[in-house]
């Protein structure tokens, strides 16, 4: 389900979170700052009329204060802590857009169908709000206020997750499509190139000084030349020597595609063949010695081996197109504005469809 179908928004969302740990206090000043001067007779004439708009859709309006809200809320989500990277910004903005006017529009189409929400889901998520912030002298307050929308918004969800179901429920495809669709994507029937892995593993412990690490470092290259040079056998070494859980059975780690090692290690076994051995390499638990047992090619299955998987990937593709085209075709029949000259993404290329 989208974020416009399974998230608290503007206003609405900072009270809820609020009441919690007041974490919506920044967010709700925003709004209260937002200047609103004009009367609701004139915003009801005039959208453009202050607070800013961000996007104006039917008639309807995203104001700045929910839509930036929407927008902070997504960046924090999507990048955490982290620096979003450059150009991802305007691409998560106009997502945001899209995603707030999909969600007017769809309540609009299922007001038209008529549909009515499920009582009983939504008074289970009322009683556990109740529940949830029960300790909460604001809520005590304020729930006569904040239960109307909050319920409304319950109701919407309900009504919107049934909607998208419907419409990702397609009739299943027919054999010749699924054959069509594995002849089409032969990469999703390939089982990746792997290699087969053992591993002797010395201990270390990650804040031993310099000193065990280098002891550490020598044992590992005594045990590689008892194994080039002394004709020893891994397998025996692993099961008396090795700190790894592997060692029982002889160190083998089984085989393993790219991205299941980290980054550095994988370089190394990159750059060595079946039947090499590693040098002493330093890994997060100590010292360790890989050995590349052999190589798996690729391996593309028969169409037989991989039909029901074919189906359920074709099936959710569909659903995917089904479900996408439904909202497209709302925005196209819709009249939509996009205020570009205060979110200047909002101008670019986006799959809002606006017109």
């Amino acid at each position: 389900m989208k974020t416009f179908a399974r998230t608290l928004t503007g206003a609405l969302a900072c009270t809820l979170v609020s009441l919690g740990a007041h974490a919506g206090d920044n967010a709700k000043s925003d709004a209260v700052k937002t200047p609103a001067t004009a009367t609701s007779s004139q915003r009801a004439a005039d959208p453009h009329v202050s607070p800013p708009f961000a996007a104006i859709v039917n008639g309807k309006v995203i104001n700045s204060a929910e839509f930036d809200t929407a927008v902070r809320e997504a960046i924090r989500q999507k990048f955490y802590h982290g620096t979003p990277p450059e150009g991802e910004i305007e691409q998560l903005v106009r997502d945001v857009a899209t995603n707030m006017i999909d969600r007017i529009l769809l309540v609009e189409e299922i007001k038209r169908r008529g549909m009515k929400p499920d009582a009983k889901v939504v008074d289970e998520k009322i009683t556990n709000y109740e529940k949830r912030y029960a300790s909460s002298a604001r809520w005590q307050q304020e729930r006569t206020q904040i239960l109307p929308p909050l319920r409304q918004r319950l109701e919407e969800d309900d009504m919107l997750a049934t909607i998208e179901a419907t419409a990702r429920n397609v009739p299943p495809p027919s054999q010749d499509k699924v054959f069509a669709y594995y002849k089409a994507h032969p990469e999703k029937f390939t089982e990746p190139e792997k290699m087969r892995i053992s591993l002797i593993l010395l201990p270390v412990d990650p804040s031993s000084p310099t000193k065990a690490w280098d002891e550490a470092e020598t044992a590992a290259g005594s045990l590689r030349l008892k194994l080039t040079e002394g004709g020893a056998d891994f397998a025996q070494l692993a099961r008396d020597r090795s700190a790894h859980e592997s060692a029982a059975n002889g160190g083998d780690l089984g085989y393993m595609h790219k991205g299941m090692l980290p980054e550095g290690i994988q370089e190394k076994l990159d750059a060595m063949k079946p039947g090499d051995l590693s040098p002493p390499t330093r890994v997060l638990q100590g010292i360790a010695l890989f050995r590349y047992d052999a190589l798996q090619p690729p391996k593309h299955h028969d169409f037989e081996t991989v039909k029901p998987r074919a189906t359920d990937l074709l099936t959710r593709d569909l659903g995917d197109d089904a479900w996408r085209n439904l909202r497209e075709q709302l925005r196209k029949k819709a009249k939509i504005e996009l205020n570009t000259q205060r979110y200047a993404a909002l101008g670019k290329k986006t799959s809002t469809g606006t017109k």
